[in-house]
């Protein structure tokens, strides 16, 4: 729940933030319509983009690491499959990009060149020192190897595929399904 607080502190207090910084330092492109509408396809992008990640990466939780009957988005069993294979935050990438996607969607260049670059920093330095510590806690030595062998993250054009890759829904009739 705290993290979900969070997220909405990021994006409403961003947009809010980058709002009234841009009618001080950036007052031309703060109402320049045709920025505006670039801007905003461009969020859209970013947004769709997101959301095909996290879905992507829930289903394939969703799919690999529960075992028996657990809560809603809960799993019991370290993932190293499909992207997991490639990266250890694969949902974190494309979380990473949300700011950023708001950002450009407001069209507000102060939440777009300072705002969202230091809420991915906050984002890094929580994936850094919570995350992969509840990660060692819930998966001990099998996360630990885990991690010396997959990076954070992955660039790599098979990587990037394997993250945009349709991942059918699981149709888990036990209620395991995210």
């Amino acid at each position: 729940m705290l993290r979900i607080i969070i997220w909405i502190i990021f994006i409403f207090g961003g947009g809010i933030l980058g709002y009234k910084i841009d009618s001080y330092l950036f007052i031309d492109i703060h109402n320049n319509i045709t920025f505006h509408i670039i801007s905003s396809l461009f969020g859209i992008v970013i947004l769709f983009l997101v959301i095909k990640v996290s879905k992507n990466t829930g289903r394939t939780l969703a799919k690999y690491g529960r075992k028996g009957q657990l809560e809603r988005m809960q799993t019991n069993v370290l993932v190293n499959q499909g992207v997991y294979g490639y990266m250890r935050h694969p949902m974190h990438l494309g979380l990473l990009l949300f700011p950023i996607g708001v950002a450009f969607f407001i069209a507000s260049p102060s939440f777009i060149l300072i705002i969202a670059p230091l809420e991915i920093l906050l984002m890094l330095f929580m994936i850094k020192f919570i995350e992969e510590p509840e990660a060692i806690n819930k998966f001990g030595d099998e996360y630990l190897n885990y991690k010396k062998q997959v990076p954070w993250f992955c660039f790599k054009t098979n990587c990037l595929r394997e993250l945009l890759k349709d991942i059918p829904k699981n149709d888990d009739k036990k209620g395991n399904g995210l």
